[in-house]
């Protein structure tokens, strides 16, 4: 039998030609403020972390579907982007490292801007939403925009390969990039108010909290140095597989990190502060844009969903940045308050690709056969119904799926022969401190995880 792929792949082409919409429904169409904030893991405030000064997330959070499990599809931000934007899993040879282009990837996928604005959306990128500014960047209505502002107040900081990794500087909030691009939210907002009958689709990427962790210093000031604590599981996991953990690479491109071993508890410290401190900053800065909402009567009518592309590592696991399979590279926030719909906080299992759907059914906007992501529409009119088995994530050679109560990985060489497993219990080890993936009396358990974990990797496209 001929494989159904080439006309699955001519099916998913066939959105490309604009949506029909019927005469005066422009209009009655929901906007959407899609904001992605880079780096940001759930330790803030609406998620139970009381140390943590998101007052404006917080507020959203109260008008919102919460979801307590979600989870990106790859720990590394140009595949996870380029996963959400298209609805598309990721695979071992697509969406791969923080470098991939939507485009190259899945040529044949339809993306969510290039569809809205198919549908006869207004489609404006601003700040960082695809990884590359040049992916497709036809599909928007006007040409995306990024801030130019520098990216340290002290030049004497931007040195080296990277830079310093830390700034506190007494400058304004628009000095740096993310303010600056607050205020060019706003500035669309109101160019968008004075055409109601065209519905918009404003997407809105901030870059804080991903390193350097620059910020005003009266963010770092909400912090005093002696209220930072280093995470409780601030070493590897006992019984973890090599594989498992990494060198942070990325954090050791800048100026004072050692080229190898860890880094001092002082120094620790003050990164944690440092990441902090950018979580307010944006916060901040989110916070002035959905005030603008409301002040230009746009809120009744605009959609607003928050998502962090991936995870972070703060000494979790005795690693730093993201890249890795577990819990704290792959949890992510996600917000999404809707007209019509009540707050509340759902425990449903749920993907970073299961967003673009949403959207589309929410705006009444067709969902292009491309798509692999699930509508969470039915959890927003009941948060507690019940929902999918597992989520999928991937990272290098390490496969994922978090159930409801476990966290289960795989591992495979460049040979793709299988390398290690890990197994952790999130009811009795949350931070996921000890890898049980050996122990006898669950090898049932881990067989049953690992047909799951099989079969969730299995792509409609690969």
């Amino acid at each position: 039998m001929k494989s159904p792929l080439p006309l699955l792949m001519l099916a998913c082409l066939c959105p490309l030609a604009p949506v029909s919409v019927r005469a005066g429904e422009e209009h009655s169409r929901h906007n959407i403020l899609f904001i992605a904030v880079d780096d940001l893991r759930p330790e803030l405030g609406a998620y139970g972390a009381a140390h943590i000064q998101s007052p404006h997330i917080d507020q959203l959070a109260s008008e919102s579907l919460l979801f307590e499990q979600a989870y990106c599809m790859v720990a590394t931000c140009g595949a996870s982007r380029s996963s959400m934007l298209t609805g598309v899993r990721p695979t071992k040879d697509r969406f791969v490292t923080h470098n991939a282009y939507a485009h190259k990837d899945a040529p044949w996928a339809v993306p969510l801007n290039t569809h809205f604005k198919n549908a006869g959306y207004h489609a404006i990128s601003l700040g960082k939403v695809y990884h590359h500014k040049d992916d497709h960047e036809d599909g928007w209505s006007e040409k995306p925009w990024k801030s130019d502002r520098p990216k340290f107040h002290d030049s004497a900081k931007a040195s080296g390969p990277r830079g310093d990794p830390i700034e506190s500087a007494n400058v304004d909030d628009a000095f740096y990039g993310d303010g600056d691009l607050a205020l060019q939210a706003i500035k669309k907002l109101e160019e968008r108010s004075a055409d109601p009958e065209t519905p918009f689709l404003l997407a809105v990427g901030f870059a804080k909290p991903h390193l350097p962790f620059v910020a005003p210093q009266k963010y770092w000031e909400l912090y005093p140095p002696e209220s930072i604590q280093l995470p409780q599981n601030y070493s590897s996991p006992a019984n973890a597989p090599q594989e498992s953990l990494h060198k942070f690479g990325e954090l050791r491109n800048y100026n004072g990190i050692p080229k190898q071993g860890p880094v001092s508890d002082a120094q620790a410290l003050e990164l944690i502060r440092g990441y902090y401190a950018c979580v307010s900053y944006v916060d901040a800065q989110i916070g002035k844009i959905l005030q603008a909402l409301q002040q230009l009567q746009l809120d009744d009518n605009t959609i607003v969903v928050l998502w962090g592309d991936h995870g972070w590592n703060l000494g979790d696991h005795s690693l730093w940045c993201k890249h890795s399979v577990y819990e704290s590279s792959l949890h992510i926030p996600l917000l999404l308050k809707a007209p019509g719909f009540t707050p509340g906080r759902t425990s449903g299992l749920t993907e970073s690709i299961d967003i673009y759907p949403t959207l589309c059914e929410l705006a009444g906007v067709p969902i292009p056969h491309s798509v692999e992501g699930k509508s969470f529409v039915p959890l927003l009119r009941d948060p507690s119904r019940p929902w999918a088995e597992v989520a999928a994530s991937r990272f290098g050679r390490g496969d994922s799926i978090r159930t409801s109560q476990y966290r289960y990985s795989e591992y495979i060489d460049s040979k793709g022969e299988f390398t290690a497993r890990m197994l952790y219990d999130h009811e009795a080890d949350p931070l996921e401190n000890k890898n049980i993936a050996e122990q006898k009396s669950l090898q049932d358990t881990v067989s049953r995880l690992s047909s799951k974990l099989h079969q969730a990797m299995q792509a409609t496209h690969d």
